[in-house]
């Protein structure tokens, strides 16, 4: 996500690195390096412009500190504009109303019926919400068996009328549905189209009429560049939705309609997708998306993304177990479900600073942990409770069951000998740090 931007905005800064100070000649000639990266990740021109020319503003009217380089201001500056470019501020999503009811737009392939079930699950588990699915969509044949595969997945209840084709009153009948059974979250998901048509939107303004939403959200297939930016124009004209969701920020996009969207329809970017997993969904933050696209990684998204995986009862279990040396495979498969369940891989190391640019050519993905998973998997269940166990011949049944070399299953077992010591230590020298400071009659 980003990384020919990230890179190439990168490379402008460097025209700055070594100057004394901002003249109008070092910025003018930066700000058009910085332009030409902005039009080649297919931002929208009129925005790449006066985004440009409001940092040229700005720069020049800055007064350069001893302690900080005209490159560093400049990265400020810029990092400052991209968030305003994408918002400024975060923008929560409206979840009045008895029900609640988000009402889900956009073209066919977008991510929407995805999309419906990844905010069900979001808002179930940290809003303590109680969800309805709706399947609205009368078209596409696999449509509603996909929100059922979705709702079953997450253990969340649909409505669906297979036989009907009028998708204004089953969204009618949806609503109706949710207040007898004490559902205080209705998502409708609709129908898309392969593009606008006059029919599409005629359906998806009736739909709104008829149940009248607190909350409409414009689903956007993020890869599809400056198409994206015409297409939420359109709907917004018809809709006036309140909000845009991108998904597939994850693929190889080069990030211009994130970066175009806000300014051409005026409406918040609210949400992102960055994966196919039912937990690659994240609430937007200019901010935080402006330092990733500038290298700057994003800490705080990763450390509330454990937060969400992190259960204080096995923390404490887990504490007691490495504390007396007795972490073992068990557990350790259990960490890496952890992980694996916070996302994408190679998404979650770019949260890191300097990660990024260091990691863009590996292919880092959950295969990364398959073979691992299969030396385990490959071991019986009193040797995964007793690493100790693990002799010879034991280590060259497990590389033929697991599929993997010899090799393999001593550097892994080398590794996790290696791993538990150190979480020993760190275990002792946090509980003695804590015993010291406790009174001496409590300890």
């Amino acid at each position: 996500m980003f990384d020919n931007l990230s890179e190439r905005l990168e490379r402008s800064f460097k025209i700055l690195k070594g100057e004394g100070k901002i003249t109008e000649i070092n910025v003018a000639e930066t700000l058009k390096d910085v332009r030409k990266a902005l039009l080649d990740a297919d931002v929208n021109y009129k925005v790449a412009k006066t985004f440009t020319d409001t940092v040229k503003e700005k720069a020049l009217g800055q007064n350069v500190l001893t302690a900080v380089k005209p490159s560093q201001l400049m990265v400020k500056i810029v990092h400052d504009e991209l968030a305003n470019l994408m918002g400024g501020e975060t923008v929560e999503i409206n979840l009045e109303g008895k029900p609640s009811i988000i009402l889900m737009s956009g073209l066919q392939g977008s991510g929407k019926t995805t999309f419906s079930g990844k905010l069900a699950k979001m808002l179930k588990t940290k809003k303590g919400k109680k969800p309805l699915l709706v399947a609205a969509d009368v078209y596409r044949p696999a449509a509603i068996e996909q929100l059922r595969i979705l709702s079953e997945q997450i253990e969340v209840p649909m409505y669906s009328e297979p036989d009907s084709k009028d998708p204004v009153s089953i969204a009618k009948s949806a609503i109706q549905e949710a207040k007898a059974k004490g559902h205080d979250l209705v998502i409708v998901d609709t129908a898309g189209r392969l593009a606008v048509d006059e029919e599409m939107m005629k359906e998806i303004a009736a739909i709104k009429e008829a149940i009248n939403p607190n909350e409409i959200l414009f689903v956007v297939d993020s890869m599809t560049g400056q198409d994206a930016v015409n297409t939420a124009k359109e709907f917004n004209e018809r809709l006036n939705f309140d909000g845009v969701v991108l998904t597939k920020l994850d693929g190889d996009t080069r990030g211009g309609a994130a970066l175009s969207i806000r300014t051409v329809v005026n409406k918040p970017i609210k949400f992102v997708g960055t994966g196919e997993k039912l937990e690659a969904i994240d609430q937007f933050h200019p901010s935080r998306m402006a330092d990733r696209i500038l290298g700057m990684g994003d800490i705080v998204s990763l450390v509330e993304r454990a937060q969400e995986q992190y259960d204080e009862e096995e923390a404490k279990r887990l504490q007691k177990k490495i504390a007396k040396n007795q972490f073992d495979f068990n557990d350790f498969l259990g960490q890496i479900a952890q992980i694996k369940k916070m996302g994408n891989l190679k998404d979650l190391a770019s949260m890191i600073p300097g990660v990024g640019k260091a990691i863009k050519d590996i292919d880092l993905d959950d295969d990364a942990f398959k073979s691992i998973e299969a030396i385990i998997y490959s071991m019986t269940p009193t040797e995964r409770s007793n690493p100790e166990l693990l002799d010879g011949s034991r280590r060259q049944r497990i590389a033929k069951g697991s599929g993997t070399s010899i090799q393999e299953v001593n550097r892994l077992l080398k590794q996790f000998d290696q791993t538990r010591k150190m979480m020993k230590m760190v275990t002792s020298s946090k509980m003695g740090k804590m015993a010291k400071m406790m009174p001496k009659g409590k300890r």
